[in-house]
């Protein structure tokens, strides 16, 4: 029986895994601008005029150039952020030990959003106090310092404030988000013309800043995380059975949930400073990977995480081609995704509970 289920979850991943791999090529493919067999054969073609010792024998045309610059990172961009969201949308989950937690439902995304209006109104234009370098790395930074205050300030809630009530801590989560959302009002009413577009990108989120610099910083990040998940799985699912469980198995409780923290807020601080506000994907992939493979967190993160990557493709492939030229917030899509979704959740928890 068990060598059937540890097939079965095998084959869940690499079906995700495919799943991942089909809506990156039609997202790829997608767009304003056409692209076909030709620009990819020429765009190979100029990877190998740049390895050789001849110089670059191919230029890179119009449509090239947008696969190569524009593309092709906004795809990278989107796996990413969809698998860290999956990621940490799982974490949050086994934190608090309630399938309804979910960093942008908790106020965790709409921290890193504050802290980075905050910058972008109140330092970021400070050329003075910062050099070119230093702010290009400012935000990234203060987005993860919003996640990270806003998840030890749930800790504390969840273990001394309100203690074994999952209610109160949405409650909370729901305090946090308003007096997140008043802050940033403040930043708009505060800010200029320019910063007010920045503020709008934020918001609202997109991948449209996606380049070939952000994409490695994300995807290492990713991967240090997901590897920490996996030297410490035996001990996030002890959390799961409950704290007092968990310590009568020789597990710190308090050092794994500083350190759960500081992972959520790295993954959801780097997503809001690279991309925005860009809610649910944290809350409808964990729930579609425990709903196949069930709560073992051995396979339920890497399938949250492709999960993840496939909705937050499917979402930005609509963003990007519905209203051709224009583009609409990716955040939009995904809020039409999660809305329904988490009302049908709430749905069927009460039919439990009878």
């Amino acid at each position: 029986m068990k060598s059937v289920l540890h097939h079965f979850k095998i084959s869940i991943f690499f079906l995700s895994l495919l799943f991942v791999l089909i809506f990156a090529l039609c997202a790829l493919q997608s767009g304003a601008v056409e692209i076909n067999w030709y620009h990819w054969s020429k765009l190979i073609a100029f990877g190998h005029s740049m390895l050789s010792s001849e110089g670059l024998a191919y230029p890179l045309d119009g449509e090239t150039y947008v696969l190569w610059h524009l593309r092709i990172p906004r795809v990278l961009l989107g796996v990413l952020v969809g698998a860290s969201l999956g990621l940490s949308g799982a974490l949050v989950q086994g934190l608090f030990r309630n399938p309804l937690a979910d960093p942008s439902l908790l106020g965790v995304t709409t921290g890193a959003a504050c802290a980075a209006a905050l910058t972008i109104v109140l330092i970021a234009e400070q050329h003075i106090l910062f050099s070119v370098e230093a702010r290009a790395w400012l935000l990234p930074l203060v987005s993860f310092m919003g996640a990270f205050l806003t998840c030890m300030f749930l800790n504390i809630g969840a273990t001394w404030l309100i203690p074994s009530s999952f209610s109160g801590l949405l409650l909370l989560g729901i305090a946090l988000n308003a007096l997140g959302v008043a802050v940033i009002g403040l930043c708009t009413y505060l800010a200029t013309d320019e910063q007010l577009r920045s503020l709008s990108f934020w918001t609202l989120g997109s991948l449209a800043g996606a380049n070939w610099t952000i994409v490695p910083v994300l995807g290492l990040v990713l991967v240090a995380v997901y590897l920490w998940c996996r030297t410490q799985v035996q001990r996030l699912n002890a959390l799961n059975l409950g704290e007092a469980t968990a310590a009568s198995l020789g597990v710190c409780v308090p050092r794994l949930r500083w350190n759960i923290s500081v992972m959520v807020a790295l993954l959801a601080g780097l997503s809001v400073a690279f991309c925005g506000v860009i809610g649910f994907i944290g809350l409808i992939a964990p729930h579609l990977a425990r709903a196949l493979v069930g709560a073992d967190l051995r396979a339920l993160l890497p399938i949250s995480m492709l999960l993840g990557a496939s909705l937050m493709l499917v979402a930005d492939t609509l963003a990007r081609t519905l209203v051709i030229p224009a583009e609409i917030p990716v955040g939009i899509f995904t809020a039409l995704l999660g809305g329904p979704f988490l009302m049908l959740l709430l749905r069927t928890k009460r039919h439990r509970m009878g």
